[in-house]
């Protein structure tokens, strides 16, 4: 049986994070915002009380797009978000197991943030993170690793959320599950990102020696089929093979828009690179458009869901519609990708494939990236996105004690070369095996005094919503 806990406190804390280039995606460009920190403490039946922490970035203009909220509103949602959750989790009072806990609150998060006009993709951030610390803790109480303890479903996953599996289903997968000891890193190249020479996409000092290729889309056929060209010209530059995935961040209009851009894949010679190494394309329409919108025989191009993954539920009806695959993102839930690597072992016993990818929402160092690289490592994801080591420089506001404790517990994943602690990349891959240690993926927990609590919500988005 899953050992049983309840919740005793949480608490959360912020950090300025400060970019070291602009990174445009979708509508917006980013040069700083803050980096959400979790402290959970629960008592464990039979083992007594433990600390937990989480970390993600409290990213403007992704979850919501809604151009009338300005990027900072959206942050406010995010923080408000994780208030909701704190007073659903704390309510629950008895002893239950981690997921017991997950399941019997996100219904009522969900319809919390609803009627704050917090659509579903936001309200799910709150209970992400929180699951995230509490997991922490508890792997922590029983002396565990993430990968030992998922394996043999310390946190008690059943199907009560996703009656398309069985119990079966989920207990097969989890424990049939070899975690990856490596993880070869993404390239992200943002829309503003340079393309062509020093500091260009094929430079080994900014590419880190990458070996795929994230290139985002703005929405306009015609200016991503000239910018692919562009990029295409300097990866073939590279001196060996690579492969490249392509989001658009919700940014085509409709379907037609985007059959203008797999057109442009299909026919036209400057791309034909780009085109055969395409691996697919992400999230290229708005979340509601794509519930509408059935991809017919664009679906052979390999298309996933990531914004619109906002349900449980969500996986199945974007297969229906023709998509391949889904994102998994520790900021969307862990136990949603889980679930989702479970549906995609199972669907991909017929003729169709289905995966699941790991895109990066500029995890930083430190716990945010060694929780996401555990959680892909152990659901099989063999390349994610790491774009937090490029846009940031290294633990960037991190005071410099906490993140030589990083340091010195994870060599085989930073490294310092003379210009401060960093991301260690190995011949584009990133090692998984200092992971194994009792915790959520992490041995060191950050600096609390350090931390600033977190900001209160504006009170202008109490009036929209």
């Amino acid at each position: 049986m899953p050992p049983r806990l309840k919740l005793r406190d949480i608490a959360f804390f912020e950090r300025p994070v400060q970019f070291a280039r602009p990174f445009h995606f979708g509508a917006i460009t980013i040069n700083a915002t803050p980096q959400l920190f979790v402290r959970a403490e629960i008592e464990v039946e039979g083992r007594g009380v433990a600390v937990g922490a989480s970390a993600e970035l409290l990213v403007p203009k992704w979850f919501d797009k809604r151009p009338e909220l300005s990027p900072a509103q959206t942050v406010d949602e995010l923080r408000r978000s994780l208030g909701i959750a704190r007073g659903l989790y704390l309510a629950r009072t008895g002893y239950q197991t981690a997921f017991d806990l997950h399941a019997s609150c996100i219904g009522a998060q969900i319809a919390t943030c609803a009627k704050k006009n917090i659509p579903a993709l936001a309200a799910a951030y709150g209970p992400a993170e929180i699951d995230k610390a509490i997991l922490d803790a508890l792997l922590r109480a029983v002396e565990t690793n993430f990968f030992d303890g998922m394996a043999g479903n310390i946190a008690g996953i059943d199907a009560r959320l996703s009656p398309d599996l069985s119990e079966r289903d989920i207990r097969t997968s989890l424990s049939g599950r070899v975690p990856l000891e490596r993880v070869a890193i993404r390239h992200t190249v943002g829309l503003d990102d340079v393309v062509e020479g020093e500091g260009g996409v094929a430079d080994p000092r900014e590419n880190t020696g990458a070996r795929y290729f994230k290139l985002k889309l703005s929405g306009d056929p015609a200016a991503d089929a000239a910018r692919l060209a562009r990029i295409g010209k300097e990866l073939d530059t590279l001196g060996y093979d690579y492969k490249v995935t392509l989001d658009a961040n919700e940014q085509y209009a409709d379907l037609a828009a985007l059959r203008a851009l797999i057109d442009r894949l299909d026919h036209d010679a400057a791309l034909r690179q780009i085109a055969a190494r395409l691996l697919y394309v992400e999230q290229p329409m708005p979340r509601d458009i794509t519930r509408q919108s059935p991809l017919g025989a664009l679906a052979d191009r390999g298309f996933i869901i990531d914004e619109a993954d906002d349900s449980y539920d969500a996986f199945p009806a974007a297969r229906a519609l023709g998509y391949r695959g889904i994102s998994s993102k520790s900021c969307k839930g862990l136990y949603k990708s889980i679930v989702n690597a479970t549906r995609a072992a199972k669907w991909s016993a017929g003729v169709e494939q289905y995966f699941v990818t790991g895109e990066d929402l500029t995890c930083q160092a430190g716990l945010a990236v060694q929780q996401d690289l555990a959680l892909g490592a152990f659901i099989g994801v063999t390349h994610a996105e790491r774009n937090g080591h490029h846009y940031v420089d290294g633990f960037g506001e991190t005071p410099v004690a906490e993140a030589q404790a990083f340091a010195a517990a994870y060599p085989d994943l930073y490294a310092d070369a003379g210009q401060g602690i960093r991301l260690s990349i190995h011949d584009g891959d990133l090692l998984t095996g200092s992971l194994h240690t009792a915790g959520f993926a992490t041995a060191v927990h950050p600096d609390w005094s350090a931390l600033r609590p977190l900001e209160q919500p504006n009170s202008l988005q109490e009036q929209l919503a």
